[in-house]
C-alpha cells in the first residue's frame, strides 16, 4: 500500500544501514550461524517505484524506533539521526547530529557523508563512520529509552545538534546533572517529550528550536541516553529512571540481541539455501516491528480522545489493517496469539474512545487511509482461531456500527454520505463515467471513489460482520449482513469477465479495467487494475468460481492473469499504475491484494500453486537492496514471506484453515505459546523439488491442499513428499 496522497508532504527520508556483507555471511559455516544472524535489515533498501524498506533498529514491538535519517541505500549522506521513529512512514521526532570545530549556522544543515561498507546495521545495534568528520555513531534501543555513543577525534572542539522534524510548539532545556529536557509536536496537537543525560558536561545554548552542547577538546566519547514519554515531561523522566540505569550502552545492546534471537528462535528451520534463509529471518524480523506497545507505567496517550488513560493491559498502535490483515495478523496469531489479544483489545478501547472501530490506528487517532474496514476481519479471524481474551461483543459493536453508519470513501473517517446510502439500498457503490464531474464534496480529490474495490471490500467486511454474529448468536445480524456480503456479484459483468463499475441508474461503465481510471484506477479500483481485482472475493472462493463459469474456467483465467501483457510499453502502464510493481503478466506481486491469487490454484490444479508460489518467492523477494517488489508496510509484505517459505499461507482470514504451498525449506518447527511444536517436514525440497507428491497429517494421508487452525496449534505434523515434476493428482477435488 503507497501513500500516495501524502507523498509531496509526507515523504520521509529514510536511510540505509549495512549489515555484515553477503559475501562474508557465506563464508561462515551454516552450523556456526544463529536464525539472528541471518537477519539483514538492508534488504528491500531501495524501492522499486516507491518506498524503500528501512532497516529500523527497535526491541520487537516497542516505541524507540532508529534509523538514520536519509533517502535510501543510493544515498551516501545523512542528514541526521532521531530519537524516535513515532509512527511508520508518518514522520520523526528530535533529531540530533555531530558536529566539530566552530558552530555556524551551515552545521545544522549540513548533511554527513559516510561509507556503506563501513556501516553495522542489526535489529539491535546500529554503527556508522562520518567520513568527512571522523566520528563514528552508535545506536542501541531500549522499550522507552535510546543509548548514542559518539566517538569524536581528539583535539578539536565537538558538539552535538538538537532540532525537531515538525513545525509547531516546541522546545528544549538543559539542566543540571548534563540533563536535557525537550518536548516536540508531532501530527499537529500530539505532544511528545524526552528527558537525557550526558556522560560528559558542557557548553551549552538553545536557540528557538534548536540547541547545542560543545564538548572540551580533550574528551574523545560522549554516550547520550534518553527516555520518550507520550504521556507528560514528567513520565518522560520516570521512563528513564526505570530503564536507563539499569543499562550500560553494552547491556542495552546484549538486551536488544537477546530479544531479537528469541523472537527468531521461535521457528527453527533445516535445508534451504543461504538466500532464502536470509529472505525468510529478515522477513520475520519485518513483522515484528509493529504494533508498538505504547503503555507507560500503567497509563498511555490516547490520540483517539486527546486523554490519559490507565489500564492493566497492554496499549498498542501503528497498524495499517488494509495490508496487515491479509498475512500479519494471522501470522502473530500463531506465534503469539496472547501479544495479538492485547492488540485486539487496543482496537476495542480505541472504539470506546472514538466512537468508531479504526482500520489504521496510529498515535494521533484513526489514520483515514485507504478503503475498508478490515479490522473486522481481523477481529473475526482471532475470535474463530480461539484468542478470546478481548471484548469481543464490544468489538462486534464497533464493527457492526462502522458497516451501517461510517462513510465508505477511501480515505476519509466518519459517517455516511449519499453515496453510502446508495450503497446499502442498492448493494454497489455508484461510479462516475469517464469524464463526468464529482458531484459530492466528501470524495477525497484524488483518492477518487474507487468504486469496484470499496464494493468488493465492504462484501468482504459484511461477511466477516455476518459470520460473527452467527457465533454469538445474533441470527437477525447474521443473516443481513449475510446478504450484504454477496454485493460483489452485483458487479460481475459475465461478457467481460471483470468486476465493473455500474453508474447510479445500474448500467455498466464501458470502460477499459485494464487501464482506465486515472491514476491507480482509483476511479473504479485502487492501485491495481481490474485483473487484480477480479479475485477480490477470498470470503467466497466457491461464488466466484461459478461467476466465472466452474473450475475449469477459473484455473484458465489464472493462467491468463500470470501470461497477459500490459498492452503498453511498461514505462506507460508503471507512469499510471505505480503501485503495481513487481508484475509477472498482469500478477502484481508488489500490492497486497494479489498476495492471495496465487494460492486460488489449490481450487482447481495444486500443483499450480506450488510452481506459482516458488516463481514469486524466487523471482521478487531476493536477498538484497532490491528485494521487496512494492511497499513493504511494517510487516504487511514479510509476513507473506514468512508464511508462504514454510509452506502454508492463510487464503481467507476469518476462516480458520490454511491453504498448501511449496516450503523451502526441509523442515520447519514453529513453538507455540501453549508449549507445543508445529512442524512441516518435506522431505528432499530443494530448488528444484517443489512439486508435493504425496503429504500425511499428523501420520495419516492428506489429499486436500488444506488443514486448520486446529491442527496447528494442536502441534500436528504436516508432512510433504517433494520431487521435481508435478503430480497433477494430488489434492484436486
Amino acid at each position: 500500500m503507497n501513500l500516495v496522497q501524502q507523498g509531496a508532504r509526507l515523504l520521509l527520508p529514510a536511510c540505509c544501514l549495512a549489515v555484515l556483507s553477503t559475501t562474508a555471511n557465506d563464508s561462515i559455516p551454516n552450523t556456526r550461524k544463529k536464525n539472528l544472524d541471518y537477519v539483514d535489515p538492508t534488504i528491500g533498501n531501495v524501492g522499486a517505484l516507491l518506498e524503500p524498506t528501512r532497516p529500523t533498529v527497535q526491541l520487537p514491538n516497542q516505541v524507540i524506533r532508529f534509523t538514520p535519517d536519509r533517502k535510501d541505500r543510493l544515498d551516501d549522506q545523512i542528514s541526521c539521526f532521531p530519537l524516535t521513529v513515532v509512527s511508520h512512514r508518518l514522520g520523526e521526532v528530535f533529531a540530533v547530529k555531530p558536529a566539530l570545530g566552530e558552530l555556524t549556522a551551515s552545521n545544522w544543515t549540513a548533511r554527513l557523508a559516510y561509507d556503506h561498507d563501513l556501516e553495522v546495521n542489526r535489529p539491535y545495534y546500529y554503527s556508522t563512520y562520518l567520513l568527512d568528520k571522523d566520528i563514528t555513531v552508535e545506536f542501541a534501543p531500549g522499550k522507552k529509552a535510546g543509548y548514542y555513543r559518539f566517538t569524536f577525534p581528539q583535539g578539536v572542539a565537538k558538539s552535538l545538534l538538537f532540532s525537531v522534524y515538525n513545525d509547531g510548539a516546541s522546545s528544549y532545556q538543559f539542566g543540571p546533572g548534563n540533563v536535557l529536557t525537550g518536548m516536540e509536536t508531532w501530527n499537529d496537537d500530539v505532544k511528545i517529550y524526552c528527558y537525557g543525560v550526558f556522560s560528559e558536561a558542557g557548553k551549552t545554548n538553545v536557540d528557538g528550536h534548536n540547541a547545542s552542547i560543545t564538548f572540551p577538546d580533550a574528551v574523545k566519547t560522549v554516550e547520550f541516553k534518553y527516555a520518550i514519554s507520550f504521556v507528560s515531561a514528567a513520565q518522560a523522566k520516570k521512563n528513564f529512571e526505570a530503564e536507563v540505569p539499569k543499562n550500560t550502552f553494552a547491556a542495552a545492546r546484549a538486551n536488544g540481541e537477546k530479544a531479537w534471537a528469541n523472537v527468531m528462535d521461535q521457528i527453527q528451520v533445516e535445508g534451504g539455501t543461504e538466500a532464502q534463509r536470509r529472505a525468510f529471518f529478515t522477513a520475520l524480523y519485518r513483522t515484528n516491528e509493529r504494533m508498538v506497545n505504547i503503555m507507560e507505567d500503567g497509563q498511555y496517550y490516547s490520540g483517539y480522545d486527546k486523554q490519559v488513560h490507565t489500564d492493566t493491559r497492554p496499549f498498542y498502535v501503528d497498524d495499517w489493517s488494509w495490508d496487515t490483515y491479509l498475512a500479519a495478523h494471522p501470522l502473530r496469531m500463531i506465534l503469539k496469539p496472547s501479544q495479538e489479544e492485547d492488540m485486539l483489545q487496543s482496537y476495542v478501547r480505541m472504539y470506546q474512545q472514538s466512537g468508531w472501530m479504526p482500520t489504521f490506528p496510529v498515535l494521533f487517532g484513526d489514520h483515514a487511509c485507504m478503503n475498508g474496514f478490515h479490522s473486522s476481519i481481523v477481529l473475526l479471524d482471532a475470535y474463530r482461531k480461539g484468542l478470546h481474551n478481548f471484548d469481543i461483543n464490544t468489538a462486534y459493536e464497533g464493527m457492526r456500527k462502522n458497516s451501517t453508519d461510517a462513510t465508505l470513501l477511501p480515505w476519509r473517517n466518519g459517517p455516511k454520505t449519499v453515496l453510502d446510502d446508495f450503497y446499502h439500498e442498492h448493494g454497489y457503490f455508484p461510479a462516475l463515467a469517464p469524464g463526468e464531474k464529482e458531484t459530492v464534496a466528501a470524495v477525497d480529490p484524488f483518492e477518487k471513489r474507487q468504486a469496484v474495490a470499496v464494493t468488493l471490500g465492504a462484501s468482504y467486511d459484511d461477511w466477516a460482520v455476518s459470520q460473527l454474529a452467527g457465533d454469538l448468536g445474533k441470527k437477525d445480524d447474521q443473516q443481513k449482513f449475510a446478504k450484504a456480503s454477496q454485493n460483489y456479484k452485483n458487479l460481475w459483468e459475465a461478457d467481460k469477465q471483470f468486476f465493473m463499475p455500474k453508474d447510479e441508474k445500474g448500467k455498466f461503465l464501458d470502460i477499459d479495467p485494464t487501464f482506465d481510471g486515472g491514476m491507480g484506477g482509483r476511479d473504479y479500483y485502487d492501485e491495481n487494475n481490474g485483473w487484480t481485482y477480479m479475485w477480490q472475493v477470498q470470503h467466497d472462493i466457491p461464488g466466484l468460481i461459478d461467476l466465472m463459469g466452474g473450475k475449469d474456467k477459473f484455473e484458465a483465467r489464472l493462467d491468463r492473469l500470470f501470461r497477459e501483457g500490459l498492452g503498453r510499453a511498461k514505462y506507460a502502464f508503471n507512469a499510471k499504475f505505480p503501485d503495481a510493481t513487481g508484475l509477472t503478466g498482469q500478477h502484481s506481486m508488489g500490492n497486497e491484494p494479489s498476495f492471495h491469487i496465487p494460492y486460488l490454484y489449490n481450487y482447481t490444479a495444486p500443483w499450480k500453486t506450488q510452481q506459482r508460489v516458488r516463481f514469486l518467492l524466487d523471482t521478487w523477494f531476493k536477498d538484497n537492496i532490491f528485494g521487496i517488489p512494492g511497499d513493504e508496510d511494517g510487516g504487511g509484505m514479510s509476513a507473506f514471506v514468512v508464511f508462504s517459505s514454510m509452506g502454508f499461507y492463510p487464503i481467507t482470514p476469518g476462516i480458520p484453515a490454511y491453504t498448501v504451498g511449496s516450503p523451502v525449506f526441509s523442515k520447519v518447527s514453529i513453538a507455540l505459546e501453549n508449549g507445543k511444536h508445529f512442524t512441516v517436514l518435506a522431505h528432499g525440497a530443494s530448488v528444484v523439488n517443489k512439486y508435493i507428491q504425496r503429504a500425511t497429517l499428523n501420520g495419516k494421508p492428506l489429499n486436500k491442499p488444506f488443514f486448520t487452525h486446529a491442527d496447528l496449534v494442536s502441534g500436528g505434523t504436516l508432512e510433504l513428499f517433494m520431487g521435481p515434476k508435478p503430480n497433477k493428482q494430488w489434492g484436486v477435488n
